[in-house]
């Protein structure tokens, strides 16, 4: 969700203030029903509180939402900025808040997780049942030599077993670091070095589009070289596929975390105790590992968790899209969700198989309330067409989430009328890998929400858009997005590495971390997100942002999806360059189609921002996550040899671009 943040680059958004001349405007809106209003989990109160003495406001949650060993001395201790320590003295285990606690509280039968696999098996947990596999997990992993701050990769697909495997880090006081299964062995390694990890656990692979796809490989090849740290590897059986074996290394999981023991004491760890790493991705050089620890982190995620999505655990089921290799999948799959008790669903496949209606399926099947989802995937479905989903019974839904980017307001009304039965509050939720926990966000009992905007900061959390001086901004004007107080879940630096924490998130402006997004101001001081400030071009002296053509672009009838980058130009400095998919109904006309779509932009936003270049194409280069690789596009736009596209989901859609270019 984020890459290191230099002097220079956030220097390239200079006059950042004044950068928005022609912005895109929002009038729609959408207050909450009355009826949602009346019974909503969270009231404007929240906020009126936290306003007046946030570490309080937080220390109550803290208490209220999570049961603790021993209770904590003091809410905040700022005394060495930026390195923060939330509910100082206190004592917490993470694995006992989200599960034994409720088995004891009489809730060991409510089910905690819905499976559902690729090929269509599927299986579920109840709190009780995923108790006790959590605690054979412990076992076999103290057996096999891990304990309190050791560090543990794992590389998993979404199965229950990536769940167990954190859950039982967590109540050991082992450090997880979860590796995306999408990346190559040398990520892997370099990751593994940099926590340096003790024990792998992985699988033999997993399913993609009906098809066996391996993980265990990736992982033989980045160990293969020595003078790494790890001792074991343990082995998750999913799809049977043969494998090499390292009797020196390889337990298969079942003869390992299988006949383990049922009965693990959970005790405390300190608030402040590593909880666990993530490395974030698109940087250079060495992996960053973002670093989270236990109480602050645990108290934001359940409220969070809470507040945003109106949580009424006896009655919702929850379902979170992402993979548990993000920072999505570890605060609003593995942590919060089982921390409130709820019941939630987790789908190991892709939405296109073995059909293009397979979510929908799986919202039918299970009776999901709560669907949170990035807008990736919602730009996805507007392309196949309404007729899909129409298909499927959707009257489960009571509130839709956006989350990963910002979110165009035509995909969003379209998320709104089409899968949300034009009645469902849509969340947009803005946040990072080093926030933790959601940041900017509507409450849906409260705020009026309004269609491609995430409004405005969760209670407790000081959000502001600054200059380039630090200043606040106006409303109407855009600038820097920065967060001026500590926050409970927020990294509590880089692995091994503070002085590039400072370097990297405190440095641009005195005393603020700064998020590295370009945001602006609506005229109702609604927040908006503009991308990275790198994703803003300098066209003939203005400047504008790539997120706001995108949206102009997704506005018309025509257009699902589109990406805009900045390409070299003699004449203007830069000029605009968009790559469009058209949506399943339209028709490809040529020239016509790119005339049309150029007028569109400078109609909704200004003549200075139409696309010198619009290129309609079969698909956009997407990695497994969902996240559009801009740089590749650049390349193409500027007539370079196309970057490193190890990360793509299909290798194929380059040259599919390039030869779009070419004609």
């Amino acid at each position: 969700m984020s890459q290191d943040i230099s002097g220079s680059s956030a220097a390239a958004g200079t006059k950042q203030a004044d950068a928005f001349e022609n912005l895109l405007h929002e009038n729609r809106s959408f207050p909450p029903s009355a009826e949602f209003a009346a019974n909503a989990v969270v009231t404007a109160d929240d906020y009126a509180e936290a306003d007046k003495d946030r570490p309080a406001f937080w220390a109550k949650q803290a208490r209220s939402l999570l049961s603790w060993d021993k209770d904590f001395d003091q809410a905040l201790d700022w005394s060495n900025p930026p390195f923060a320590k939330w509910f100082v003295g206190g004592e917490i285990n993470a694995a006992y808040n989200a599960l034994d606690r409720h088995v004891e509280n009489g809730l060991g039968d409510r089910v905690a997780i819905y499976f559902e696999g690729e090929p269509g098996d599927s299986r579920s947990y109840t709190y009780a049942q995923l108790t006790v596999e959590v605690k054979k997990a412990a076992n076999a992993f103290e057996s096999l030599g891990v304990s309190k701050g050791d560090r543990v990769a794992v590389y998993l697909p979404m199965i229950p077993e990536a769940v167990i495997t954190l859950l039982a880090c967590a109540r050991i006081g082992a450090v997880h670091s979860v590796v995306f299964g999408g990346f190559s062995a040398e990520a892997l390694r370099s990751r593994i070095d940099d926590a340096e990890a003790k024990l792998v656990v992985t699988a033999d692979g997993t399913y993609r589009r009906g098809k066996p796809s391996a993980l265990k490989p990736a992982v033989d090849a980045a160990l293969e070289a020595s003078g790494h740290t790890v001792q074991h590897v343990v082995v998750v059986k999913r799809n049977g596929q043969d494998i090499a074996w390292n009797d020196d290394l390889d337990l298969w999981w079942e003869d390992t975390v299988g006949t383990a023991a049922t009965e693990h004491t959970a005790v405390g760890h300190d608030s402040e105790h590593p909880l666990f790493i993530l490395y974030t991705s698109g940087t250079t050089g060495k992996p960053k590992g973002i670093l989270h620890t236990t109480g602050g982190y645990l108290t934001q995620t359940a409220y969070s968790h809470r507040a945003v999505f109106d949580l009424k655990p006896e009655t919702d089921v929850f379902w979170c899209t992402a993979d548990v290799g993000w920072v999505t999948g570890h605060s609003y799959v593995t942590y919060a969700p089982l921390i409130n008790g709820a019941t939630q669903v987790m789908y190991e496949g892709t939405p296109d198989s073995p059909h293009q209606g397979r979510w929908w399926e799986i919202v039918q099947k299970y009776g999901v309330t709560i669907l949170y989802t990035a807008p990736t995937a919602i730009r996805t479905f507007m392309k196949w067409g309404r007729d899909i989903p129409d298909g499927y019974d959707l009257t489960s839904l009571r509130l839709l989430g956006s989350v990963g980017e910002s979110i165009n307001p035509e995909a969003w009304m379209w998320y709104r009328k089409v899968i949300g039965a034009d009645k469902t509050p849509i969340v947009d939720t803005w946040w990072q890998t080093e926030t933790g926990a959601q940041m900017i966000t509507p409450l849906p009992g409260v705020t009026a929400t309004k269609p491609g905007s995430a409004q405005v900061p969760l209670p407790g959390i000081a959000v502001d858009v600054v200059d380039e001086m630090g200043e606040p901004v106006p409303n109407g004007s855009g600038g820097y997005l920065v967060i001026r107080e500590p926050w409970p879940a927020m990294l509590r630096g880089i692995w091994g590495d503070p002085e590039r924490y400072k370097e990297t998130y405190w440095s641009r402006f005195d005393g603020m971390y700064f998020a590295g997004d370009g945001a602006k101001r609506d005229e109702d001081g609604d927040i908006w997100l503009l991308g990275r400030v790198d994703d803003v071009m300098n066209i003939s002296g203005h400047r504008l942002s790539t997120t706001e053509i995108e949206s102009a672009l997704v506005s018309h009838p025509a257009v699902a999806e589109a990406a805009v980058v900045g390409a070299a130009d003699e004449t203007t400095g830069q000029a605009v360059v968009a790559f469009v998919i058209l949506r399943g109904n339209a028709v490809d006309t040529g020239d016509d189609i790119v005339q049309e779509l150029r007028n569109h932009v400078g109609k909704e936003i200004g003549p200075i921002a139409k696309p010198r270049t619009i290129l309609v194409v079969p698909e956009l280069p997407k990695t497994r996550s969902g996240k559009i690789m801009r740089r590749l596009l650049k390349d193409v736009a500027e007539g370079r040899e196309v970057g490193d596209a190890s990360t793509l989901s299909d290798k194929t859609v380059m040259s599919q671009i390039a030869e779009s270019l070419r004609k």
